[in-house]
């Protein structure tokens, strides 16, 4: 009996964190709307679960949010099936093209389009998502994401399947001493977007997501800033 009060206790103190840091974090992406002049409706929050256990994302839930990340199918698909059906789960980790068409049939939305194999075995999944494609802005090696100077082409190429709807752009800045250092980054994402006409930018994470606001973002992915580190 003891150790089920002890339980609860936890929980209840974890629970008071979370909801606190989502009070900051709602803090903060309404401060950075202010600042560019922009509607807190313009942008949402995607809760990254990555790692994160499902009773965790259950409080998440019950809190309030509503869009989820996950970046492996693997893990994701228990917790897709736990959880209650108006959830709208993002795909934001590697795509691997042997696992799109599996990707595509648990995801409402995938934001790492990169590759045409990624696009044919995604239409082979019979339904249509949201697609934004990844865009490697700093040219970093050891990231996915098409190169800004073969985006239009691979555009071109997403437009020969419709199973994906294409809704926008997505890049992970590099690692930074300070945020405001991404912002060529996210400043560059935008007029790319701009240029193709796209309704959606996801760019930012828990360390620089004001600044990617403040350029313009509607989508950010915030999973360190709101469930703590990850083990």
């Amino acid at each position: 009996m003891w150790r089920l009060a002890e339980a609860a206790q936890a929980q209840n103190w974890y629970v008071k964190g979370l909801q606190t840091r989502l009070a900051e974090i709602e803090r903060r992406i309404e401060t950075a709307c202010l600042t560019a002049g922009r509607h807190r409706s313009e942008v949402q929050l995607v809760a990254v679960t990555k790692t994160v256990p499902l009773e965790v994302i259950k409080a998440a839930y019950d809190l309030g949010l509503r869009h989820f990340g996950e970046s492996r199918l693997q893990e994701a698909r228990p917790k897709i099936e736990a959880l209650p059906d108006d959830i709208v789960w993002h795909f934001v980790g590697r795509l691997q093209s042997n696992k799109a068409k599996a990707v595509a049939e648990t995801f409402a939305v995938v934001h790492t389009f990169e590759k045409g194999s990624q696009l044919v075995e995604t239409a082979k999944s019979g339904r249509v998502i949201n697609g934004l494609v990844e865009v490697n802005i700093a040219n970093e090696q050891q990231k996915a994401g098409v190169l800004p100077e073969a985006l239009d082409k691979f555009v071109s190429e997403l437009s020969n399947y419709p199973q994906v709807r294409f809704r926008g752009l997505m890049t992970i800045g590099p690692l930074v001493s300070e945020a405001g250092l991404n912002r060529p980054v996210f400043k560059e994402l935008a007029r790319l977007g701009k240029e193709l006409g796209t309704e959606w930018l996801s760019m930012g994470m828990s360390g620089d997501f004001d600044v990617a606001i403040q350029e313009g973002a509607t989508h950010v992915r915030i999973g360190t800033a709101l469930f703590g580190e990850r083990a």
